[in-house]
């Protein structure tokens, strides 16, 4: 009974202070994810959208997020490298945005700034090649073939 005693002296009240901490474990290593859990938990909470909020609700939010920032990112890597480029500009952003029939459909209305537009000549305004290659064909004759 001494013994126990005298650790709970050199602990502290309560079984603080002292002796080896454990390395926190957060919310977001726990998931797996690389987005903050307890930042979009804090975040749910403080926006009022709901009374109360569950426990699942960040982690699902963070890991929706998560996708979808790892999901643009690897489209406008592909049109980085496409222009040669070793960095992601918002160029590339809109780009890839805008090329994908689902991240279009969910960034409608978003303006990227310095993103420019797609890149889209209407047809109408294109030069008629095949008429002109037409009337060319038509205007040499067709050779015989020789007579031996």
């Amino acid at each position: 009974m001494d013994s126990t005693a005298k650790t709970a002296t050199a602990r502290g009240a309560g079984g603080r202070r002292g002796g080896e901490r454990k390395k926190s474990v957060t919310k977001s290593i726990k998931a797996g994810l690389q987005f903050p859990v307890g930042r979009i938990a804090r975040y749910l909470k403080k926006g009022r959208y709901a009374q109360r909020t569950g426990i699942g609700a960040p982690i699902y939010l963070a890991a929706v997020l998560e996708y979808l920032a790892a999901e643009v990112l690897e489209l406008a890597g592909n049109a980085a490298r496409d222009n040669k480029k070793n960095r992601i500009n918002p160029r590339h952003l809109l780009l890839a945005v805008r090329n994908d029939e689902e991240l279009g459909k969910l960034l409608q209305g978003v303006t990227i700034a310095h993103g420019g537009v797609l890149p889209n000549i209407n047809p109408v305004l294109l030069p008629k090649k095949s008429a002109a290659a037409d009337s060319e064909k038509a205007s040499k004759s067709p050779k015989s073939p020789k007579k031996a």
